[in-house]
């Protein structure tokens, strides 16, 4: 895992997504998962360029079934991102880096 990317899960979620103070961009994925890997590149350069105003997370939907049923996530990746405990907005696919940047840009 990448240094500044943080592991969620079912047990933590409210604590390091909901209740954080910064916008938090939450990837649910999976090991098996092509396209997850594919956007790896992508939270890692946020990671870099957004440290100081973006949390990044990363949730495994195979071990934390719970956080991906309550937000209904039912393909991967599915990229959400929450401001002051709310889902503001939900990227679905492994898409391009600039429209990643695009959504996450409206809440800074």
């Amino acid at each position: 895992m990448t240094e500044g990317i943080l592991n969620v899960s079912d047990d933590n979620f409210e604590e390091e997504v909901l209740k954080n103070e910064l916008p938090v961009l939450v990837d649910f994925w999976a090991v098996w998962c092509a396209p997850c890997q594919m956007i790896v590149p992508i939270l890692e350069y946020l990671v870099e360029n957004y440290k100081d105003k973006l949390k990044i997370c990363k949730l495994n939907v195979d071990e934390n079934m719970k956080t991906s049923s309550n937000y209904g996530v039912r393909s991967i990746p599915t990229i959400l991102l929450f401001k002051d405990g709310e889902l503001k907005e939900t990227m679905i696919g492994a898409l391009p880096q600039d429209k990643i940047i695009d959504m996450i840009s409206k809440h800074l």
